[in-house]
């Protein structure tokens, strides 16, 4: 894995920016989709996306091939997820059974899909990636900045999004097939959400990524969205940094329970555990000392500079350069499949505003590539 240099990207070696740059659409998919009902919801966005998601499929099917998963595995783990979706919002399981109808696919694909998280974290090869997360919470705040740090081989499988028509209209971007992810609501609720490792990880539960697509397409406050978290059956991990104009909070969500994380001026969130009881149980191995590295830096920056007045001030906060942990990610082309990892987006939010600002490219590039603005309402 290599870094980017703090300012332009003049200073990384061309083939690895070459790999990254040539992985990129020439345009970036934007899907709108607006349906009461939400498997007509769901049916128009597969439509829209009916070559993307059965090339998306492909890449998640190698993955989970590579990480010693069995195609009975895989289907087994999708349908059990689905189920555990539809018992908990069937409304979900409905979108998602539209845009396997509007995709061409087995509904169960689109399961798959929506779990991969899940499905991957009984790989024994494939690795999760990385992310970086800053909230200011106080001053002016709250906003947000996040890299979305993931496999290479997906970056051009990932679209932006606005979904009206459910409860609470949203924007940000998400995977092709996947219901949510980063976003927005119309009440001003915002959601940046990273990946996190416990023993206990599995099938059986709300995935993180619809979880996060129903707290965006229902909650109307952070106390509604941690409502709706706590009531979910959770069987793996990740982190929510939740917030709007008033209000903040960061949680570790694990199958062990959900636990709010204490905030002194900003959520900064990695890839650990950061309360006592998920992290007693935590795949460390996976992540450290990466993860610690990354969120000790990034703290001691905010430590040294001057509070950012905007999510506008943020990005550059996650540049980093060669000798320094690797928040702006570039993958390594040497690498095989599965352990290529890049910072595929740079996301700010602002509840203030209902806005996400989505650039497609690393912190690094924030000054230039165009972002693409949404307002949720």
């Amino acid at each position: 894995m290599t870094t980017l240099p703090d300012g332009a990207a003049a200073g990384i070696a061309a083939d690895h920016a070459a790999f990254l740059a040539g992985r990129r659409p020439a345009e970036r998919t934007h899907v709108r989709v607006d349906a009461a009902d939400p498997h007509a919801r769901g049916r128009a966005r597969g439509a829209r996306l009916r070559d993307a998601i059965p090339a998306a499929f492909a890449v998640y099917e190698r993955f989970f091939t590579l990480g010693g998963l069995t195609p009975d595995r895989i289907r087994t783990d999708a349908e059990r997820a689905l189920d555990a979706v539809g018992a908990f919002r069937p409304a979900a399981r409905a979108e998602i059974e539209g845009i396997a109808a509007g995709a061409g696919l087995d509904v169960w694909q689109i399961a798959a899909l929506n779990a991969r998280t899940e499905i991957l974290a009984g790989s024994t090869t494939i690795a999760p990636g990385e992310c970086t997360t800053i909230v200011r919470t106080g001053g002016d705040g709250p906003f947000g900045v996040q890299t979305w740090d993931w496999h290479v081989e997906l970056a051009a499988h990932w679209h932006t999004l606005e979904s009206h028509g459910g409860p609470r209209t949203f924007v940000g971007l998400t995977e092709d097939g996947i219901l949510g992810k980063i976003g927005i609501n119309d009440a001003g609720l915002a959601l940046h959400f990273n990946i996190l490792g416990h023993e206990r990880d599995g099938i059986g539960g709300i995935p993180m990524h619809v979880l996060a697509a129903i707290v965006l397409g229902e909650a109307g406050s952070v106390a509604e969205a941690v409502d709706i978290v706590r009531t979910a059956p959770v069987a793996s991990s990740g982190s929510f940094a939740l917030f709007d104009t008033a209000d903040a909070a960061l949680l570790d969500l694990s199958p062990v329970g959900v636990f709010p994380v204490p905030a002194n001026g900003y959520l900064l969130r990695t890839n650990h555990f950061l309360t006592p009881e998920p992290a007693a149980g935590e795949k460390t191995w996976l992540y450290q000392p990466d993860s610690g590295d990354r969120r000790d830096f990034v703290a001691a920056r905010l430590a040294a500079a001057e509070p950012p007045a905007s999510a506008a001030d943020l990005p550059v906060l996650l540049r980093t350069g060669p000798g320094e942990p690797p928040v702006t990610c570039l993958p390594d082309p040497t690498q095989p499949t599965g352990q290529r990892w890049a910072s595929l987006a740079t996301v700010t939010l602002s509840p203030a505003t209902r806005t996400a600002a989505i650039l497609d490219g690393t912190p690094a590039e924030a000054d230039s590539r165009p972002w693409r603005v949404l307002r949720a309402g």
